[in-house]
């Protein structure tokens, strides 16, 4: 079983903008409610663009898994998808939910198919820019324009540890970890949180910045991005070393430009 990546990255972009992009700025309280907590939240816009995701992908993919952020949160067993479906596509319908409520135009849409517990692509799609990075394994990673051309794409060459510019997201890391990194993110040069991980990911994967650092680790957020990075040829693990598989929701992860970078970055940083 295998699937159209070009038209599963249209398919993102159609449900942006009949979903997302009208709703933009113009919601009313009543449209954006709490998930987990006041920072964890969802719109009528992420619901939406995940059914016409589901829909669309349904009819490019019959028999695949379709494995939603919005969905998952209704059915938590659906997650199970991802790590033993033959076929999953997995989707974010708005990444940077927080930012697209707020009115900044900062957010994705994401998505990546999974064959037998192996991301084989990922796509992010910049609804505001109305274009993609694209990678598909073995196949490089691409800046897509709208028009359809392709431009290759690859992270920064390393640089010393006082120099890195990067990302790093701390909103879930256990209160102890969190003092010693905040501590330690006085090394680098600069530390940013774009609370969007698309973002971070294009920022990285594009060569603007040196490191991501993530602690919560589910599918619709990462798999895109991980894939995106490493055939942009960068390097990512968990913080323990280990590879980052798609059935993985927890162990941090930290992506840079090389190996070794990675372990600068976990020694002096990110030690835990």
């Amino acid at each position: 079983m295998s699937i159209d990546v070009a038209a599963l990255a249209n398919i993102l972009r159609d449900a942006a903008k009949a979903e997302i992009l009208p709703r933009f700025r113009k919601l009313d309280a009543g449209e954006v409610t709490e998930k987990t907590d006041a920072v964890d939240l969802v719109t009528v816009a992420d619901a939406a663009a995940e059914r016409f995701i589901g829909k669309a992908v349904g009819v490019l993919a019959p028999g695949a898994a379709f494995v939603g952020e919005e969905s998952v949160a209704a059915d938590p067993s659906l997650l199970l998808e991802v790590g033993k479906a033959d076929l999953a596509i997995v989707v974010d319908p708005i990444d940077g939910t927080a930012n697209y409520a707020a009115g900044l135009p900062l957010f994705g849409v994401m998505a990546s198919v999974v064959s037998k517990g192996e991301t084989v692509a990922g796509i992010i799609y910049d609804p505001m820019g109305d274009d993609w990075l694209i990678a598909e394994k073995g196949a490089g990673a691409h800046l897509v324009r709208p028009t359809g051309e392709a431009i290759p794409i690859s992270v920064s060459a390393p640089v010393a540890l006082g120099d890195m510019v990067g990302h790093a997201s701390l909103g879930l890391t256990p209160m102890d970890a969190r003092k010693r990194f905040f501590a330690n993110l006085a090394k680098p040069r600069i530390v940013a949180n774009y609370r969007c991980a698309a973002h971070d990911y294009r920022t990285f994967a594009t060569g603007h910045c040196h490191f991501l650092m993530f602690n919560k680790l589910m599918p619709w957020d990462h798999l895109a991005g991980a894939l995106i990075v490493q055939e942009a040829g960068g390097y990512l693990a968990k913080f323990d070393g280990s590879p980052y598989a798609p059935s993985d929701t927890a162990g941090g992860l930290i992506v840079t430009p090389d190996a070794e970078s990675w372990n600068v970055l976990r020694q002096a940083v990110f030690t835990v």
